[in-house]
């Protein structure tokens, strides 16, 4: 009962995802039946600290990462805290309870010597016919904007705007933002229109569609994206998401300003965003190792790190030109 309150709760006045309550209701669900398994006398009301204690270290024996047990803790924390605005409890059981450090692994991303080879080599096959123009259309799309997959599969042809360059996207909590595009996606997009026309006529709306012409699901274009980026990449991990971080790592190499790139990539926190520059720092100490470069690179090298340990956030917040010293 109370789960089903609290995702009504999620849905209604938060405006969460479907996606999103669905996974909060499936984290309370296991920590329900974690609490059958472990007492027979133990709910969701009388559970303790020690209980969610408990429940943490189960999850860790059984090899769940540390960022899934994180999420999971944020669930418990979330639907206590709406029993007690709802004076339901008085003390969250979690409450006081921490749980296992995160590691932070940098972004993954593609070179874009090999996304340019992806994009324009026709040689590289990524379907026949309507398909494969709809495939490398949604990697460039992926590529050139930075938006999420949600947004790409949800996007209609009225979000299309040619004669302005933009692309409306509705990201999370139904919050909207436009991103500009250049003239090469234009044209990709026209060319997408076009073979669409002539395999479907018109459609219901939706600007990216299947093999049926209905809109393109979740699995589909996941797949897609992993055949497209195993023909030219070896990142071990191949999925939309890798194009985002492309696109971002893409934008800060080619001297973008950090808070246009936060403003692209629809982050509510230029935190966020700062990872990216972290990638870029990486990607530039692989290049000084080659032994021609090693004496080019060396003084910017000693910059960058300057940089990096004197107030590093601060000093990107006020003047970001500083951090172009380091990847011109």
């Amino acid at each position: 009962m109370y789960i089903d309150q609290f995702a009504d709760y999620l849905r209604l006045e938060r405006n969460y995802s479907p996606r999103t309550v669905s996974s909060y209701r499936r984290d309370l669900v296991l920590f329900r039946q974690f609490l059958a398994d472990t007492d027979a006398g133990l709910d969701l009301l009388t559970a303790d600290r020690d209980t969610v204690r408990l429940w943490i270290v189960n999850m860790m024996d059984k090899g769940e990462t540390s960022t899934t047990v994180n999420r999971k803790l944020s669930t418990l924390r979330s639907f206590y805290r709406f029993l007690r605005i709802k004076g339901i409890m008085e003390k969250s059981p979690v409450q006081g309870v921490k749980g296992p450090k995160n590691k932070k692994p940098l972004p993954q991303f593609v070179k874009e010597a090999d996304m340019d080879r992806l994009l324009d080599d026709p040689d590289i096959n990524l379907g026949e016919g309507f398909i494969g123009v709809r495939n490398r259309t949604v990697v460039a799309v992926f590529y050139e904007t930075g938006m999420r997959m949600a947004e790409l599969i949800g996007l209609d042809d009225r979000d299309i705007d040619f004669s302005t360059h933009t692309i409306k996207v509705t990201g999370k909590r139904d919050k909207q933002r436009f991103i500009p595009f250049g003239n090469d996606l234009e044209k990709r997009l026209h060319d997408y229109l076009d073979a669409r026309t002539e395999a479907f006529g018109q459609t219901g709306g939706a600007f990216f569609v299947n093999q049926k012409g209905e809109r393109i699901p979740r699995h589909q274009v996941y797949l897609l994206v992993k055949d497209a980026l195993g023909k030219v990449s070896d990142v071990s991990k191949k999925s939309p998401h890798v194009l985002r971080h492309t696109f971002a790592t893409s934008m800060l190499n080619h001297d973008a300003e950090l808070g246009a790139v936060k403003e692209l990539l629809g982050h509510n926190s230029l935190q966020t965003t700062e990872i990216y520059v972290h990638t870029t720092f990486q990607e530039l100490k692989g290049l000084i190792q080659e032994p021609k470069t090693k004496r080019l690179w060396k003084l910017r090298l000693r910059r960058c790190i300057l940089l990096q340990q004197n107030s590093f956030r601060r000093s990107l917040r006020r003047n970001v030109p500083n951090w172009k010293e380091c990847t011109s």
